[in-house]
């Protein structure tokens, strides 16, 4: 299958790279001249918890020819407006357009690229862009290699094209097909509103807000109301990285504790600086609206209130607008939600 990536930032970077690595033909396309021109002239660099140099084929958008059978959308949703009309030359009719991005993209990817092309997935690790050509990837390998990716169709049905998805993405590590993509999706929206959305509230990685009770505190919080969002809208969550997300549900902010050790033991592997963080350390708009916002919408949707995602919207939103970032003292504007939660 001829196959590209579009979007060569932090994981596309890192996925190209092992994709080609492991023997898979594919294209990195990328907006970024000075990206596209490094990738070419000294390979895609890998650093972190993997260290690979890899010669890799890159374009810009113009320099597109031909039609390709599969294309992995890794840009950010942000991006979609401009970057999805200009893929359309370059598919047929029975093209897949895969997905990856975060939040929850199939509610417009289809309106793009047809609903019969798409199909969606979610990332298990992080990774941080560092400058053209080079990501650092800040996961561990177990999680690249077990939990790299969880594949599906939108309306649930195992159709045999996820296997050769399944095949191609596997060169970049574990690939797992479910029939649950939207569970998936809400499942992967936890976890990236929660340390994530922080993340760039707070101006901070993973670890510190692993360490602070308060901090922890709103995490709970921000994962209860995506699991009952997700009920709201008839979805369900699902297991991913061999956990029951559910379980992360509370009754009340007495359960909170009971919790807490199963947040170290999966976001324990991923000391990540949020993406969204890194575009407001460059002064660019994030995807806040497409990751917590998507909670904060679907809440108002169903009838489900949402205070913590909100705040962290609204701190996000706060920081985008000044152009610059917030510290870890912000985490006091959350005290008076935090007061009130029962």
């Amino acid at each position: 299958m001829r196959t590209a990536i579009l979007g060569a930032g932090a994981l596309g970077i890192i996925i190209g790279a092992r994709m080609t690595a492991n023997g898979k033909q594919v294209d990195l396309i990328d907006s970024f001249k000075a990206n596209v021109d490094a990738l070419n002239a000294d390979g895609a660099t890998v650093t972190g918890n993997l260290e690979l140099r890899q010669k890799v084929t890159a374009l810009t958008p113009d320099q597109m020819t031909g039609l390709y059978d599969l294309v992995f959308v890794l840009t950010k949703q942000t991006a979609n407006e401009v970057a999805l009309p200009k893929l359309l030359p370059f598919l047929h009719k029975d093209s897949i357009v895969c997905t990856l991005q975060n939040g929850v993209p199939e509610e417009s990817v289809p309106d793009y690229v047809g609903k019969e092309r798409t199909i969606g997935g979610a990332v298990g690790f992080g990774a941080t862009w560092l400058r053209p050509g080079v990501s650092e990837l800040t996961s561990t390998m177990e999680a690249v290699e077990k939990f790299g990716f969880e594949l599906g169709e939108i309306d649930g049905v195992l159709r045999p094209r996820l296997e050769k998805v399944q095949e191609i993405l596997g060169a970049a590590g574990g690939t797992t097909i479910l029939t649950n993509l939207m569970g998936i999706r809400y499942t992967k929206l936890l976890m990236n509103a929660t340390f994530s959305g922080m993340s760039a509230a707070l101006n901070c990685t993973f670890n510190p807000i692993l360490a602070d009770l308060k901090a922890m505190v709103c995490i709970a919080h921000i994962a209860d109301e995506v699991i009952k969002v997700c009920r709201g809208l008839g979805h369900s969550m699902v297991e991913m990285q061999g956990v029951d997300f559910g379980f992360l549900e509370l009754d009340g902010k007495a359960d909170i504790p009971s919790k807490l050790d199963l947040y170290k033991k999966v976001w324990g592997r991923h000391n990540n600086k949020a993406s969204m963080l890194q575009d407001l350390e460059k002064g660019q708009k994030t995807e806040i609206d497409y990751i917590n916002g998507v909670v904060c919408r679907g809440g108002r949707k169903c009838g489900i209130p949402t205070p913590f995602n909100d705040k962290v919207v609204e701190l996000v939103k706060e920081a985008e607008a000044r152009k610059g970032v917030n510290d870890f003292s912000y985490l006091a504007r959350f005290d008076d939600i935090i007061a009130a939660a029962k």
